[in-house]
């Protein structure tokens, strides 16, 4: 059996997870990473993308979050997230809305910082849209 580490996701509105896991695969700012006990100590942005939970009982949970702050030990991962939900509770629509908003603010941009800052949301909330199809 893995070891296990505290693992907490929060949310402005709520808590969704606090649990002992074994593994947590997170949209990190630099890439996508895994995190297990007795990681390094890093503390990261998190993009928006899908929270991947392996659960101490073996099972998996797998949560949407809109960006956010992780920070990490050897013993716990704590993530908290600008806006966080369980993927079977996604609500398709506003993921739709929120990414046609973003390609209105793309188009709409007036300098070069806010066409890439634009742009990286899209593509962010389109690989979003494609993983919880």
């Amino acid at each position: 059996m893995a070891q296990t580490f505290k693992f907490e996701l929060v949310s402005p509105e709520r808590l969704l997870v606090s649990a002992e896991v074994e593994a947590v695969m997170a949209p990190a700012s630099e890439g996508d990473m895994t995190v297990m006990a007795n990681h390094a100590p890093v503390m990261t942005a998190v993009r928006p993308g899908v929270v991947t939970v392996k659960t101490a009982a073996g099972g998996q949970e797998r949560y949407v979050v809109f960006g956010g702050f992780a920070d990490i030990t050897p013993t716990a991962f704590t993530l908290l997230a600008e806006q966080a939900t369980p993927v079977a509770d996604i609500d398709r629509a506003a993921l739709a809305k929120r990414i046609q908003d973003a390609r209105e603010d793309f188009a709409d941009a007036r300098d070069d910082a806010a066409k890439t800052k634009a742009g990286e949301m899209l593509d962010q909330l389109t690989t979003l849209e494609k993983a919880v199809a």
